[in-house]
């Protein structure tokens, strides 16, 4: 039986079928869709923003207008699923076509981008075409369905699911058959256990209990934890919850309020409420924070254990946004800080995965890897010292509340300019303080050390000291990991103008200054000079002459080393010290002696660990293949008893200084490059995977060291590489996703696949 003769017969079966039971939307179809089309339409930077996660994003259908704009020169109206309008018709006034409805005897959008998609296949595990787009900034390309023939015909490989191995047989038949009978959509909601509904009460009870602090305390959570995907203790896997404020109170359905911004004025009466979150996970917005009676307990502990009180409760407005320590003063900075310590790494991961870091100008402002600690509230006079707080908190207000075009570099210089009035004060502040020494560090729990790695337009965050000592580490105290929380969070508007984008990112830059200025007074004062040229080579100069205040060359430190490189003395040390706190020691990119792998492995691990481990010992002046890698690939090991583990291979692009907004390929110093190893998957964002056996990869190894140019690392992808043309693709890549969620559960979701590269 010829291939086209069975698929007719599926189709003519499946059509059987559909007659006496019609296909389920959420039984059906959200599974297909979960498998082969969420990697890419989900989030802000859904293409069309076709968010196919849920029924809500699929009746909403398909936009022109793209989310991430960085020249637009207006705020635009916001689009959130969920938020800001509900059901088909509210949508459809915001400019939102549909991609089901079949018109002028014409199959519905979604069916036509299918058949496109699969009467255009590509040539199995081949390169795709060289002039086809894959870039997340390609152009927008959203027919109306008037306008599909011609965009067939001008953009014939540009089928659904995009530039990537098709829908099944089956599946395609399923899906044709569920749009000829009318795509009728189904709704699954998520609702809590009774666990979850006890805890759910406990939390609501306090979040929105009455009184001047207590509406305080409320709030200043609220807009801590506004972003996060809550969790229960006890809770059912996969359920997972979202703090809103609701015109609604406790026990009554949730009527979210969708302002632009949490901070922004709610109106009078409005509830903070626990919201189930709908659809499909995705891994790159899932940004988790556990909560439990044990946590509770914790806060009660945190905020109100000592006798503060206020009488009145601040209002809403640009102020109140700007300046959050003003806003908040009389909750005690202890309490404050010790909250967002506790658990450091869902903030870090707010403000480096969070809307914000998504594209090369938001992310070229951190190094490709460096390590985050945290100074302890002892030592933090913003924290210990009433009147240096005091004198401090006025000059922390953050820009971005005005976006006027005109007045860009006069909004620009102020705050600038009260940011370095600020570090001066803290530089003259603590010359009088004791010297810096190992209490200066929170060693509170494992969210005190963590690795932070960019690869080029996203970054993600990892408890742990992770690869190689880093270039630069930073040193947050309270004032800089709050500020860089609200700028990059709180205050960013994804759906903000060029001002608002520009000014966010331009404070982000003396965040980081501040961070790593932080660090270098750990260092010995003869030493530093020799670390800040380095890292503000070239024109980092210039940018420290316009925008950055003087750094402590002089104020002693209680670190004393006779090593000739003190920070690696130091990292080395940080290492040794605190290695009951450090969630992920790493022999595989610090392998000190004769054994390169984690201990506990089979034997064929251990040898191929020692194997990986020789990619991460050299620069790229020796190992030439790391100039075709790209930032994010995963390596996917098969074993013998049928299991597997994944590593992720993350290359570090070194630069002479990462100051600037534009011209960053100005400043790569590709001969620096260094890899990263280290079992897990470390990005969101997978841009290329290669498939081995075990027993393959120190020849997988070998390869890669001797390679020299292009045409030896082609014939490496053609071994061992999955194409996004490859037969079995999308079992390769949601097996990344799978094994997220065998080796951590909470963490598991769908990855995205727009930056999966044509190599």
């Amino acid at each position: 039986m010829t291939s086209r003769l069975l698929f007719a017969v599926v189709v003519c079966l499946t059509s059987v079928w559909s007659q006496a039971e019609p296909i389920s939307y959420s039984r059906d179809i959200q599974p297909i869709l979960t498998a082969k089309c969420v990697a890419c339409h989900a989030c802000y930077d859904a293409p069309c923003q076709l968010n196919l996660g849920s029924d809500e994003g699929i009746l909403r259908g398909a936009s022109k207008v793209p989310v991430y704009d960085g020249a637009r020169t207006k705020a635009q109206p916001t689009t959130r699923l969920f938020l800001d309008a509900h059901g088909e018709a509210a949508w459809r006034r915001k400019g939102f076509a549909s991609v089901l409805d079949s018109q002028d005897d014409q199959a519905a959008l979604m069916a036509r981008m299918i058949e496109l998609g699969r009467s255009n296949p590509p040539e199995p595990n081949a390169k795709l075409p060289a002039d086809l787009d894959l870039s997340i900034s390609r152009e927008n390309q959203c027919p109306l369905p008037g306008e599909f023939d011609e965009y067939a015909k001008k953009f014939a490989h540009a089928g659904m699911p995009f530039a990537v191995t098709g829908l099944s047989d089956d599946e395609y038949a399923t899906v044709q058959g569920w749009l000829e009978q009318g795509a009728p959509v189904d709704s699954s909601e998520l609702k809590p256990n009774a666990a979850e509904q006890k805890q759910i009460a406990d939390w609501e009870a306090l979040l929105n209990a009455r009184g001047a602090r207590e509406v305080l305390v409320g709030r200043w959570l609220y807009e801590h934890l506004f972003l996060a995907h809550l969790y229960f203790e006890g809770g059912e896997r996969g359920h997972f919850f979202q703090m809103v404020r609701s015109r609604t109170p406790s026990g009554q359905p949730i009527d979210p309020i969708a302002t632009r911004r949490p901070n922004d004025d709610p109106g009078n009466d409005f509830y903070y409420r626990l919201w189930p979150i709908q659809g499909v996970i995705v891994h790159k917005t899932h940004i988790t924070y556990p909560l439990s009676a044990k946590k509770l307990a914790r806060v009660k502990s945190l905020f109100y254990a000592d006798n503060w009180t206020t009488d009145q409760v601040p209002g809403y407005g640009l102020q109140r946004r700007a300046n959050p320590f003003e806003t908040f003063a009389a909750i005690p900075a202890q309490a404050r800080y010790q909250f967002m310590l506790d658990n450091a790494e869902y903030f870090v991961r707010t403000f480096i995965r969070g809307p914000v870091c998504r594209g090369q100008i938001a992310t070229d402002v951190i190094r490709d890897n460096f390590w985050a600690l945290f100074q302890a509230p002892e030592r933090d006079l913003y924290i210990t010292d009433a009147d240096y707080r005091a004198e401090a908190t006025p000059l922390l207000s953050m820009p971005g509340q005005l976006d006027e075009i005109g007045d860009l570099l006069g909004l620009w210089h102020s705050y600038r300019n009260k940011r370095n009035e600020y570090e001066d004060l803290r530089r003259d502040a603590y010359s009088d303080a004791p010297a810096p020494s190992w209490s200066t560090l929170w060693a509170g729990n494992d969210n005190a050390l963590l690795s932070i790695f960019r690869q080029f337009d996203s970054a993600s965050v990892r408890k742990g000291l992770i690869g190689e000592i880093p270039q630069t580490i930073w040193l947050m105290d309270y004032p800089l990991l709050e500020r860089t929380y609200y700028q990059l969070v709180v205050n960013f508007d994804v759906f903000g103008n060029v001002s608002h984008q520009a000014q966010t990112r331009l404070y982000f830059d003396l965040i980081r200054n501040g961070a790593e200025l932080n660090f270098l007074r750990l260092m010995p004062p003869e030493s530093r000079q020799g670390y800040l040229d380095d890292w503000y080579q070239n024109s980092g100069k210039l940018k420290m002459w316009l925008d950055y205040t003087e750094a402590d060359m002089d104020k002693p430190t209680g670190f004393i080393w006779t090593s000739g490189d003190p920070k690696r003395a130091f990292a080395e040390a940080l290492i040794e010290r605190y290695a009951d706190i450090n969630a992920r020691p790493d022999p595989i990119n610090r392998c000190s002696g004769a054994h390169c792998y984690r201990n506990g492995l089979s034997p064929l691990l251990r040898s191929s660990e020692q194997a990986l481990s020789r990619l991460t010992k050299r620069p790229a002046a020796g190992l030439k293949v790391i100039r075709q890698l790209p930032e994010a690939t995963m390596l996917r090991i098969e074993l013998p008893d049928g299991k597997r583990e994944v590593y992720s291979v993350l290359r570090n692009r070194a630069h002479s200084n990462v100051a600037f907004m534009a011209g960053e390929s100005l400043r790569y110093q590709p001969g620096l490059d260094t890899l990263t190893v280290y079992p897990g998957v470390l990005s969101s964002y997978p841009n290329f995977m290669f498939n081995l056996r075990g027993e393959e990869v120190p020849e997988f190894v070998a390869a890669m060291e001797q390679a020299r140019d292009q045409a030896a690392f082609d014939k490496i992808v053609e071994r061992w590489g999955i194409r996004r043309s490859h037969p079995d693709f999308w079992r390769y890549f949601n097996d990344l996703s799978a094994y997220i969620g065998e080796t951590e559960p909470i963490e598991a979701g769908v990855l995205d696949m727009n930056r999966y590269q044509n190599l």
